[in-house]
């Protein structure tokens, strides 16, 4: 029976750990070099001294998985990711997995008609890598303490800081924080990334794992692995721990191929409540016991078999005030969930994205409206534009600046921006164009894209309606600056329109009508990282968007873009037949 038989918030499982037969057993994979791995670890690793190791139950099924083979002996997983709660003890399964690797039957030596024969893994190089040195020793510091007396002594291991040898200097485990470059062909024989959730692009993780990624395709005969361990992530940071759960549900989905990722989690229902209302009569003593009630609940159940994690002091920080909910639930609830100030909810973003069967490709005669955010170096600059006939958003172009040390003296290419700008008037139907400068400043104190901006109006301006300022001594037909209270309190109108209309999109897909979605984008990575990452930002007209602060580099441009586009497009639909100017208009040549 499962332990949470009869409860009200039974967990969601995601993969196979959790899973049971038609006539209530485990599932357990037909063919598994796991069960050498599991009496390989009993006879040589310990817990505390002298007491020989034992896996949970549940950790056991997901070793025995994990080591899965097909008929033919090859891997049944090429990739893995473990996801649980905080304290459920991925770093001891990695501990444990890392000398199994490195001294223990971790590889298939032949198949015996259908049973595998392990073997051990000469010249083993187990790598455990992160983007920082703390987070190494989540593992490292365990390493000590695992290895027997004896085990130390038969296979002759010496445990380092960061590196943990073996029979001489033949196998190795080696903490990793170095930079994507140093990793780039590493033959290690088996990776096991800590803590992905925080592997982002701004601290080199995304090229961390592309890289891990290279050198275990290339790895002799395929066996080296990665085995990625991660709580639940923040979807407005864009962390490879995202990245590997988005691509594992595209798998599931049957949109993508070519992935055998083994991703195994145990979350909460998403109905599971962190409060309840108070009921007409009950005092606040009774409330307070039915919520703790409630919330240690959904915890045994999330817990899994980590009986050591105490219901009980995990719902006092739930009930914590200094601790936001939506951390309560990645944390406790093991449930990926967006920050409380999220200017858009992921759901909603993925919701309102153009599947390939939409049918919502852009057509060379489609009229569209452009709108560009232009930056100089911190912020990106972003060009996405919006078609007339039904409002979709596309992305055109973004130029962010790179991460690591290209990045420190990086500034945007205009001349590449403005090639771009070009090309995409050229080749599509623009009939409405509004810029958003920047305002730092080039060399000469000037506006660092004033030139630029102003070059396109006189070369363009004839095709453009709606002009950005249709009067007056600074009319323009491109230069649009957000800067002013009339152009703030417009933006923060079409930004609370955008909401409205990306939730109506979800609950759109929710009813099964995605064909009546009004709006839609057309799912550019940029642009779904930039949506996520936009924050509310109230002000006196409204809810607006903003970055989480000044300096971060989580950058929100091409959101700015598709508000701007959409409003602009509100605009031209909106404005009289002839709402452009037809006389004073500047005329020049470039």
């Amino acid at each position: 029976m499962l332990p949470w038989s009869g409860s009200r918030f039974p967990p969601v499982r995601v993969g196979p750990t959790w899973q049971t037969t038609a006539d209530g057993h485990w599932l357990l994979p037909d063919a598994t070099i796991g069960w050498d791995a599991l009496a390989w670890c009993g006879a040589n690793l310990q817990h505390g001294v002298g007491q020989p190791w034992r896996f949970t139950d549940e950790q056991a099924r997901f070793m025995l998985w994990w080591y899965a083979v097909d008929d033919r002996g090859r891997w049944l997983y090429d990739d893995g990711v473990l996801q649980r709660l905080k304290g459920w003890g991925k770093d001891p399964v990695v501990g444990c997995l890392s000398y199994v690797e490195m001294l223990g039957p971790c590889r298939v030596a032949y198949m015996d008609g259908d049973d595998p024969i392990a073997t051990d893994m000469p010249g083993a190089w187990v790598q455990l890598p992160a983007v920082s040195l703390e987070q190494t020793k989540n593992t490292t510091r365990l390493m000590p303490g695992l290895i027997s007396p004896a085990a130390e002594v038969h296979y002759g291991v010496a445990v380092g800081k960061q590196t943990v040898y073996a029979m001489g200097d033949d196998r190795l485990i080696q903490a990793v924080t170095s930079s994507p470059t140093t990793l780039e062909g590493a033959r290690a024989t088996a990776v096991f990334p800590n803590e992905t959730q925080h592997w982002l692009a701004n601290n080199e993780g995304h090229e961390m794992a592309a890289v891990i990624e290279r050198n275990a395709t290339k790895s002799a005969g395929g066996t080296s692995r990665r085995l990625a361990v991660t709580n639940a992530y923040e979807p407005s940071e864009d962390s490879v721990a995202q990245h590997d759960r988005e691509a594992w549900e595209l798998g599931q989905s049957g949109e993508s191929m070519g992935s055998s990722t083994l991703y195994d989690s145990l979350e909460a229902p998403p109905e599971a409540p962190l409060s309840l209302p108070i009921e007409p009569g009950e005092s606040e003593e009774d409330h307070e016991v039915r919520v703790r009630s409630v919330v240690s609940e959904v915890v045994r159940n999330v817990r899994g078999d980590s009986v050591w994690l105490d219901p009980e002091r995990i719902v006092r920080s739930v009930l914590d005030v200094r601790n936001p909910p939506s951390r309560s639930r990645r944390f406790w609830y093991n449930q990926i969930e967006a920050a409380e100030d999220a200017w858009l909810d992921p759901k909603h973003v993925a919701a309102a994205a153009a599947g390939e069967f939409d049918g919502l490709d852009l057509q060379v005669t489609d009229e569209l409206v452009l709108f560009f955010d232009g930056s100089k170096s911190d912020d990106a600059t972003g060009l996405v534009g919006a078609r007339m006939s039904d409002g979709h958003v596309v992305t055109f172009g973004v130029w962010e600046r790179p991460a690591g040390a290209a990045g420190k003296a990086w500034r945007v290419n205009r001349g590449e921006v403005d090639r771009r700008v070009r090309d995409v008037l050229a080749q599509h139907n623009v009939v409405a164009f509004w810029a958003d400068p920047s305002h730092a400043k080039d060399d000469d104190s000037t506006g660092w894209w004033d030139e630029t901006i102003d070059a396109w109006h006189r070369d363009f301006s004839d095709r453009l309606r709606c002009w950005a300022v249709a009067s007056g001594p600074n009319r323009h037909s491109i230069m649009w600056d957000m800067a002013s209270p009339e152009r703030t309190k417009q933006f923060t109108l079409g930004a609370e329109r955008f909401v409205a209309e990306i939730e109506d999109a979800a609950l759109c897909v929710l009813e099964g009508r995605r064909e009546a979605r009004q709006l839609t984008y057309d799912g550019h990575p940029a642009m779904v990282r930039h949506l996520r990452n936009a924050r509310r930002h109230p002000n006196r007209y409204g809810v607006s968007l903003a970055k989480e602060h000044r300096e971060s580099s989580r950058k929100i441009d091409l959101a700015v873009c598709a508000v701007g586009a959409r409003l602009l497009r509100r605009q031209v639909l909106n404005a009289a037949p002839a709402d452009k100017p037809r006389s004073g208009v500047v005329r020049g040549i470039r």
